[in-house]
Formats: C-alpha cells, structure tokens, sequence
C-alpha cells in the first residue's frame, strides 16, 4: 500500500499494529491489550484525517495509485457479462476509452469510460487516461447504438482532460467533444454518469452530460486542474493547493452548485483501502438512479435533461 504525505500518521500506526500482531504470533507475550490500543488509535486517527480533508489532499487521493480504475469497476459490476466493443469506425480504436455491453443486476446498460494504465507500459499503452477525438467518436457510437436498442448508458469519468497534442487538433478534438456534448442532450435512453477519480476540464465533459451524475467522495470536477490553473495565475505550480480551493472542485461544492446529482461515500481511507465495500456502494447508487429514471418516458428523460442543463449556473439576486 503507497500512503499520501498527509496520510503518514497512518503508516507508522499500522506499522505499529503489524509488529505487535508479529510479537503475539512469535512469542509467548500476550500482547491483546496492547493490539487494540494501537487499533482504536489507528481508528480515530484516520477519522480524524479523512475528516478534514483540504481541496488538495481530495485531488491526490483521486490520483492514488492504488485507486481503482474503469475496468476495475467494470469487472467487479459486469463481471464475465462485458463484451468489449472497439473502434469508431474512422481512424482507429482508442484505447484510453474503453466501452461495451454488459449486465449490472441483471440490467443491461452500455458501459463507456476512461482507462488509465497500472504501470508505465500500460500507461503508455492508455495513454495516461487522456483520449484523442477517436475516443470521443468511439463513445458516441456506442451512445447511439444504445438509443437504437433502448439500452441505459453508464458512463465512467477518469481522466486528467483530453490529449492536448498537435494529431488531436488535427482530427478535430474540439468538434468530437461538443458533438457528444450536443448529442448526450438529445439521447432518449437513461445517462447515468459516475465521476470515479479525475474530472478534468472537456475530457470528462464529453462523456459526462447525464440524467443523473454521481460524483465518489475524494474526486474532483472542474474545467482546469489545480497545477495548471496555479501556472496560469500564479506562474508556477506551487500555488496548486490555493489554486484547488479557490476552484471548488470537490464533491461538497458540487453538490452545492447543482453540478452534480449524489455524492457517492467512499469507505474512511478513500476507495483504493477498500475496493470491494466501493463496488457494492457505486453499484448501489447506479441501479438506483436507474430505477428512477426507467420509470420516464423518453421524452420525459430529454425534456428533464435539457431543463437540468439549461439551469446550471443560474442565479436569482
């Protein structure tokens, strides 16, 4: 397990409370009393962190290494029930957008999201999370092929933005994402859409217009990262943690402006601690969503949308 700066007073308690339990298994010293000390320690000192998080420490623990991914989520909630699907019928698959069909309790949706990579070979291979317009293209081929078939949309958002290289721009990056922008607006099957890590700026936009949009406990949402926005006020990166509170990127703030629907809570110690209580808690907030929303006519789904989206960032004096 890899621990944040802030999470240190963590490390050196469970390492505290490995030894002891070592101690007790390898000598004849009853050290029961001693253990659970160290355990209640260990307890309240996580409550005491994970309460009072700053903007910042959020932002670094949606990037945990450890954080489960995409295609974790999908092989928890899917299982051998996802049938990946490929390309968008242009210029070539995509790889840091993965999408395809697959059951959630027995209901099909059609699962679209952002993959980052495990280790520098696949992080290379996903591109950092980070999709050219082929990905973006890709995405709104399988949207529409779900509309086709009357299908729910579950969308995935990770990712640090959309590859900002010179090829992109070439084949029309910004086009790609107001399209699915436009097109997420008008389609007539359910868009559930669940911020898992890194909300960043177009690149989470074009997959993340939804009926209803989930957003996990320790992620962030916003048009800018906070190190890129500090380089632009600031000149410098070391301004990032000014710069993460002044966005209002969390889960909290964006409750409270209405960008997002629910907030998902995390297990205390964030996702990547324990994955499992995470999959059965997102699961649970997407089956759901749905069951309010299958109960809407398609109409009703597009006029509720629009409305949804026409509203944000309305203010009445």
């Amino acid at each position: 397990m890899e621990y944040l700066d802030f999470e240190l007073p963590i490390k050196d308690l469970q390492e505290q409370l490995e030894k002891c339990e070592i101690i007790g298994k390898e000598s004849d010293v009853d050290v029961t009393q001693t253990c659970k000390q160290i355990e209640k320690k260990l307890i309240d000192t996580k409550k005491e962190i994970y309460k009072n998080l700053t903007p910042w420490q959020r932002v670094q623990l949606s990037r945990h290494p450890n954080r489960p991914y995409t295609m974790d989520y999908i092989k928890a909630l899917l299982g051998n029930t996802f049938l990946e699907l490929h390309g968008d019928r242009g210029v070539k698959d995509d790889k840091a957008m993965v999408g395809g069909l697959g059951k959630i309790g027995g209901q099909s949706f059609m699962v679209i999201g952002q993959q980052k990579g495990y280790n520098t070979k696949t992080r290379q291979y996903r591109n950092f999370g980070m999709s050219n317009p082929e990905g973006y293209r890709k995405a709104l081929r399988l949207m529409k092929s779900a509309e086709k078939f009357g299908i729910p949309v579950l969308t995935l958002i990770d990712t640090p933005g959309a590859y900002p290289g010179l090829e992109a721009e070439e084949r029309g990056q910004g086009e790609a994402i107001a399209r699915n922008i436009l097109e997420m607006t008008r389609l007539k099957v359910p868009i559930i859409a669940v911020i898992i890590g890194e909300g960043a700026s177009g690149g989470a936009l074009g997959i993340g217009v939804g009926d209803r949009v989930l957003m996990l406990e320790n992620t962030w949402y916003s048009v800018i990262s906070p190190e890129s926005c500090s380089s632009i006020l600031w000149r410098s990166w070391e301004y990032k943690e000014q710069a993460a509170e002044a966005l209002k990127l969390t889960a909290p703030d964006m409750k409270k402006l209405k960008l997002v629907d629910e907030i998902v809570k995390e297990p205390l110690g964030g996702a990547h601690s324990d994955r499992a209580t995470t999959f059965i808690t997102v699961e649970k907030a997407i089956l759901n969503a749905f069951e309010d929303l299958n109960k809407l006519s398609p109409k009703e789904l597009v006029q509720q949308r629009m409305n949804k989206y026409e509203n944000m960032g309305v203010f009445k004096g």
